[in-house]
């Protein structure tokens, strides 16, 4: 590591701990030239993949974590969830996303899915909220089939903890 005050070649790592941030370490170095001998700080941290989402049209775009956090907040407005809750949700899908798949491309329906389970089991008006757009509901009966099936799966949750108890 080249020294910033100058320039030279040789320093040494007195000390590294994580940062703050928790993705990246901190390393406090000294110069090792006699005349310079100042220290400093530098951060390592892995250099992510970049991410192509693939559209529903066949376009390819970017990855942007605001598009999922807007469609995430939008889900969740009026209800108790916290923004510092929302951004653990983007922090999370994005990371799944990037590290947890071979692929440097992913669909946009991978991502919907992703938010819709996040938000099924944090809150069910968000998941609720967030599936009529993503689903495209046409109509009030796709709400209907889609609370019974709630329902449904939630009686059966219950049972099966009641049967565990």
């Amino acid at each position: 590591m080249r020294c910033p005050f100058c320039l030279h070649e040789e320093t040494r790592v007195l000390d590294k701990r994580e940062a703050e941030d928790a993705e990246s370490n901190r390393r406090r170095r000294e110069c090792l030239n006699s005349n310079c001998a100042k220290r400093f700080t530098t951060y390592e941290r892995v250099e992510a993949p970049e991410l192509t989402v693939m559209k529903k049209d066949g376009r390819r775009e970017m990855f942007e974590p605001a598009k999922v956090r807007s469609g995430i907040l939008h889900a969740c407005e009026k209800t108790r969830v916290t923004g510092e809750r929302i951004d653990r949700i983007v922090s999370e899908i994005e990371a799944e996303l990037r590290f947890g798949s071979p692929s440097e491309e992913v669909a946009s329906s991978e991502i919907g899915e992703r938010i819709m389970e996040k938000l099924r089991a944090l809150d069910k008006v968000a998941y609720i909220r967030f599936a009529s757009v993503y689903r495209e509901f046409a109509d009030v009966a796709e709400f209907e089939r889609m609370l019974k099936e709630m329902k449904k799966e939630d009686k059966a949750e219950r049972v099966k903890e009641a049967a565990v108890a």
